[in-house]
């Protein structure tokens, strides 16, 4: 890939529009499922990933069980994306609203550190 093409391909790579939406992490070992939310659905799981195999994950109760299962026991799901159209001044409590219904469906814990 030239100079001109890697630019132009960085370029719409950042100028993506955040894809809101909600995941979960499941881990097979033990049935556990934990609910995030976020604005990077679709690359949300490379920074937790990276994070629980750091050892410096924030989410305390997922890192423990990491630790115990490993990494070939877990597998992320990305459960719920909202529109590319939703309204913006509504996002986050509809995220909210969104995760609570996925974590009481799935009798799931709520990532939170």
């Amino acid at each position: 890939m030239d100079r001109q093409a890697r630019k132009e391909a960085l370029s719409q790579y950042r100028e993506r529009p955040p894809a809101w939406g909600v995941f979960a992490v499941v881990c097979e070992a033990s049935g556990q499922v934990w609910v995030g939310k976020g604005a990077n659905v679709d690359r949300q799981q490379n920074g937790l990933w990276f994070a629980l195999r750091m050892g410096s994950s924030p989410f305390r109760a997922l890192q423990a069980a990491w630790r115990e299962h490993g990494e070939a026991a877990f597998r992320y799901e990305e459960l719920e994306r909202l529109r590319p159209d939703y309204p913006e001044i509504g996002i986050k409590d509809e995220l909210v609203r969104r995760a609570a219904l996925w974590t009481a469906r799935l009798q799931a814990d709520v990532l939170k550190a």
